[in-house]
């Protein structure tokens, strides 16, 4: 056996390694059960719910996005509180709350005080503008809950102005109907990071 032969097959050999530890590692993420925080902060989240079918269906989506959320969202409080009102508005506005999430990403990652070079605020980066049209002047967009209301009623309108093609909804929410590389860009946001099979 060659140099070359040996240097691509102990290279196989260590991939091969490398993918079974991080395969092993995100076993482990997802089938850890939450401590004691965890818990109280879940059933707290859990009993404010009314978005969820149930308890059960609460607590698996809670305990998956939670795990997800906390590589860019540090404190578990304000996890939580972000999931209940993504999973509260969306439904209200019938999104899924993934979407919502890889809107937030794409547009902020999950900064709630990020403002944009043109004015837009908060994890959704909604545009003062809208303050007229949906709410008050005295709303404040860096505030999750007004934040994510925001986002959510915007998204719909936008949804429905396009009779549901999710694209153009997107491409609308972005301010750039007719391209596509910002819902490209959000749709691959939902794939990588939040899509959910169950």
């Amino acid at each position: 056996m060659g140099m070359s032969s040996a240097y691509k097959l102990l290279t196989h050999f260590v991939c091969l390694i490398l993918l079974q530890a991080a395969a092993a590692a995100c076993m482990a993420a997802t089938t850890e059960r939450p401590d004691a925080e965890m818990r109280a902060l879940l059933h707290q989240t859990i009993s404010k719910a009314n978005s969820f079918k149930d308890r059960f269906d609460a607590e698996v989506w809670l305990v998956d996005m939670d795990r997800r959320l906390s590589r860019y969202v540090k404190d578990p409080q304000e996890r939580m509180k972000i999931l209940h009102l993504v999973h509260t508005e969306s439904h209200r506005f019938e999104l899924k709350p993934e979407m919502v999430l890889a809107v937030m990403h794409v547009e902020s990652l999950f900064d709630r005080y990020a403002v944009s070079r043109v004015g837009a605020q908060g994890l959704m980066q909604v545009m003062p503008f809208w303050k007229d049209e949906i709410g008050t002047n005295d709303d404040n967009l860096t505030d999750i809950a007004t934040n994510i209301r925001y986002g959510c009623a915007i998204l719909k309108t936008y949804l429905k102005r396009e009779q549901g093609n999710m694209m153009r909804a997107l491409a609308r929410y972005n301010g750039s109907v007719g391209k596509t590389w910002y819902p490209e860009r959000v749709f691959n946001a939902w794939e990588r990071h939040w899509f959910v099979k169950y």
